[in-house]
C-alpha cells in the first residue's frame, strides 16, 4: 500500500501495479490486488484497470484511461473551454477504436470513432488529453455530418474560438476526399 500511495498515481493498470509491488509471485500479487479491492483501497474499473479510492483523478483523465487512444472532445471539451455554457450529461471522447459507452460511478463516458487522418487537434492539459475548442467543434460538426450528433449552434459562444486556428483546422478537414463536413 505504501508504494501505491507514494507513486502519486490515481489510475493503475495491472502492469503498473505489478511494477510498483516488486517481484511478488503472481498468485501473491493477485491475492494482494483482490484484498486491496475488498478493503476499498482500489476500485476495479474494468479488466486490468484500477483507481485509487478517494484519489484525485479528473473525470477527463479517467475518460482517457478507460479507452485508449482517446481524447476528450465534443460537448465536454467545448464546455471545458467555455464555448458551451451548458454542462453535458456525459463525457464524450474521440477514439480510433469502435464506438462504445462506459458507465462508471454514475458517470457516462461515450467514445465516438473518427478516421485516423482526423485524430489530431488536442493537447495534454492537467494530465489528460483534450481537444482544442476549435477541433472539438469540428469533431461535433463531423459527427453531425454522419448523423451521429446534434449541434445546438445557439448555445455556442464562438467568440471564444481562435479564428486563425479554426480556419487552419477547417482547411485540414476540407481537402480530404470523401469528407462532407462543411
Amino acid at each position: 500500500m505504501k508504494e501505491i500511495y507514494q507513486s502519486k498515481l490515481d489510475l493503475f493498470t495491472t502492469k503498473t501495479l505489478r511494477d510498483i509491488s516488486g517481484d511478488l509471485p503472481q498468485a501473491t500479487f493477485f491475492s494482494l490486488l483482490s484484498r486491496l479491492t475488498r478493503q476499498n483501497i482500489l476500485q476495479k474499473l474494468e479488466r486490468d484497470k484500477y483507481m485509487l479510492v478517494g484519489g484525485r483523478a479528473h473525470d477527463f483523465h479517467i475518460a482517457n484511461f478507460l479507452y485508449e487512444p482517446s481524447y476528450v472532445s465534443l460537448e465536454a471539451a467545448l464546455n471545458f473551454h467555455s464555448v458551451l455554457a451548458q454542462f453535458p450529461y456525459e463525457i464524450a471522447s474521440i477514439t480510433l477504436r469502435k464506438p462504445t459507452i462506459k458507465t462508471l460511478n454514475g458517470k457516462t463516458y461515450r467514445y465516438a470513432q473518427i478516421k485516423r487522418t482526423l485524430f489530431w487537434g488536442y493537447e495534454s492539459l492537467h494530465g489528460f488529453l483534450i481537444a482544442h475548442p476549435e477541433k472539438a467543434l469540428l469533431d461535433l460538426l463531423y459527427l453531425r455530418s454522419k448523423g451521429l450528433a446534434i449541434v445546438h449552434t445557439d448555445e455556442l459562444d464562438t467568440l471564444k474560438l481562435d479564428k486563425a486556428r479554426f480556419t487552419s483546422y477547417v482547411n485540414k478537414f476540407h481537402p480530404m476526399k470523401g469528407t462532407d463536413i462543411l
